[in-house]
């Protein structure tokens, strides 16, 4: 123990991580001001206000495991765009895989993503979203696909940002396999009040009011804070780019 305080050498280590956290967060907060100077000042200020407190997504902490759900179908569509033709607001959606207890990026792990349309619907299953079968009960596949990381241990996707549907905040769904092991199954989120400027316009407007905002989500609650991505503008004005770092265990 510190002669100091009491304190272990664990607790100086878990410390000190939670003070270079806040500086991050600080640094990311004087960028983000940096960046208002230009753009739409609505959608500027929500992601401005969700990055200042989204900084340890850039360190390699161990990434929350949390539940598979009930519409995920196994799939080999390796792809980059995985829309099919749905409509919304585009995403451009870019994960870095790297090993939690080393740093070291994950060159090779194949990274899967699926969720919900702007409608709140899930391809494949009856229903999907609120009420949808546990098994494929047709053959849409929008919103769904594979990537492999590449040397960096990065990844990308096209796709758009998701809808809701009843008693679940807004979320992505993703798993990672390492070697053909499943080393990760967790979720994506994305802060509130960029959701909500979201959902003012079409196709998502038509859906009325969300019920489950993340602070209301029983699965959000365990870990969703760490999962939650960092979004910014498309160049083009229409759409964000969400990224996020995912520390797993290999």
């Amino acid at each position: 123990m510190s002669e100091q305080d009491g304190r272990t050498a664990a607790e100086d280590v878990t410390m000190r991580r939670r003070d270079l956290l806040v500086a991050l967060g600080a640094i990311g907060a004087g960028a983000m001001w940096l960046a208002s100077r230009a753009g739409d000042a609505t959608a500027r200020a929500a992601v401005a206000g969700a990055a200042a407190g989204q900084a340890q997504n850039a360190t390699c902490v161990l990434t929350p495991e949390q539940t598979e759900g009930p519409y995920w179908i196994d799939t080999t569509l390796t792809r980059r765009d995985v829309r099919a033709g749905r409509p919304g607001l585009p995403l451009d959606l870019r994960l870095t895989v790297v090993d939690a207890s080393t740093c070291r990026p994950i060159r090779g792990a194949d990274v899967e993503i699926w969720h919900c349309d702007a409608a709140g619907v899930y391809s494949g299953v009856a229903g999907g979203g609120g009420n949808g079968a546990a098994s494929p009960t047709d053959s849409t596949r929008f919103l769904r696909g594979h990537q492999v990381a590449d040397a960096a241990g990065r990844v990308r996707f096209i796709t758009i940002y998701p809808g809701w549907y009843q008693g679940r905040t807004v979320h992505i769904h993703v798993k990672v396999h390492v070697k053909g092991d499943e080393v990760h199954t967790g979720q994506l989120y994305f802060p509130d009040a960029v959701t909500d400027a979201v959902s003012r316009v079409r196709p998502y407007a038509s859906r009325g009011t969300r019920d489950t905002r993340n602070a209301d989500d029983h699965i959000y609650a365990s870990g969703g804070r760490q999962s939650t991505l960092r979004l910014r503008r498309r160049a083009s004005g229409r759409g964000y780019i969400g990224s996020l770092t995912m520390g797993v265990d290999v």
